[in-house]
């Protein structure tokens, strides 16, 4: 049979993801907001300021070629292995306190990663092209399988998209790890207040990563059984 997608009714189950999105989206923004904004009213026990503490993190993980460049915007801290830079933001870079030692830590930890060619990362950064194409064709192929009413177009738009759930998934451990390296870190050199807010602040920010994979697990489910259905 053909590919019908348009009726009268209401898709439930879409409307169902599209909230889902939202609230995950607001619920973790809004907790690793309320962690970040506690832990960066704290100093750290470190003298130094947040890239001071990633740079002594760069060298003892065999990361010491890495640099650190400051980046405009609020918590858009983020390690590039393209130009193998820390990309700080000004609060994180500059400041002293328990959040901003976290977040260098954390991005530092990607660097070292890197460094020690952590499998997880290598697939990640292998994936980057792939997902850079396939989010940006599939949702274009769909549409033209659902205009055509082309079954086949519609897999092919589905098993793009599906590269876009394992780059969730595989960024899961990436995350995970790099806040770990950073908490040890910060128990070995500071003192139990760094570990703590560390903790809390990096754990809260992973929560955005879990969010994103788990909707995007969810919306790929739901193309399957679209198309497996309209196949019946």
């Amino acid at each position: 049979m053909g590919i019908h997608y348009y009726g009268h009714g209401i898709d439930l189950a879409y409307y169902g993801i599209v909230i889902l999105s939202l609230v995950l989206g607001l619920v973790t923004q809004a907790y690793i907001k309320r962690k970040y904004e506690r832990w960066s009213k704290v100093d750290a026990s470190f003298s130094g300021t947040g890239a001071d503490v990633a740079r002594q993190m760069l060298v003892e993980g065999g990361a010491s070629g890495v640099g650190i460049v400051s980046v405009a915007g609020h918590l858009t801290d983020h390690y590039d292995p393209r130009d193998n830079n820390l990309h700080l933001s000004n609060e994180n870079m500059r400041g002293g306190s328990v959040a901003s030692v976290a977040v260098a830590c954390h991005e530092a930890g990607h660097a070292v990663q890197r460094a020690k060619g952590y499998a997880p990362m290598r697939v990640r950064t292998a994936l980057v092209p792939v997902v850079s194409f396939s989010q940006n064709t599939w949702m274009l192929v769909f549409l033209a399988g659902v205009f055509l009413n082309a079954a086949g177009l519609v897999r092919a738009a589905i098993a793009l998209f599906a590269f876009s759930v394992i780059f969730h998934l595989v960024t899961l451990p990436v995350e995970i790890d790099a806040s770990s390296r950073a908490v040890q870190f910060l128990e070995t050199h500071g003192q139990g207040i760094d570990r703590q807010g560390a903790k809390e602040v990096l754990t809260a920010a992973a929560l955005t990563y879990v969010a994103a994979a788990l909707v995007s697990v969810v919306q790929l489910l739901y193309l399957i059984g679209r198309s497996n259905s309209s196949r019946d």
